[in-house]
């Protein structure tokens, strides 16, 4: 993907609400600045096939099986979700 912002890649580590660490050169960044075009993209909820946006800040997950759907943020990470298919 292009055009990412730090805090939607994998190279990011987050100090608080408003910048990080970008894990390859060890400085620190502001998160919401242009990552480099190289970085990879971090699985969160507003990348996935699954996910149906209700609003700019959440959603749900169609996959799930709950009833109602289950509640998400489009910032949650979904690094370790099953359900997990990225846009392409």
């Amino acid at each position: 993907m292009k055009n990412l912002i730090y805090k939607d890649t994998r190279n990011y580590s987050p100090i608080d609400v408003t910048k990080g660490v970008d894990l390859l050169t060890g400085k620190i960044v502001m998160a919401d600045n242009t990552a480099p075009e190289n970085y990879e993209l971090r699985p969160k909820c507003k990348f996935c096939q699954n996910y149906k946006e209700e609003n700019e800040f959440n959603g749900e997950c169609e996959a799930s099986m709950s009833d109602p759907k289950f509640f998400a943020y489009g910032d949650m990470d979904s690094v370790t979700c099953g359900m997990y298919k990225q846009i392409n």
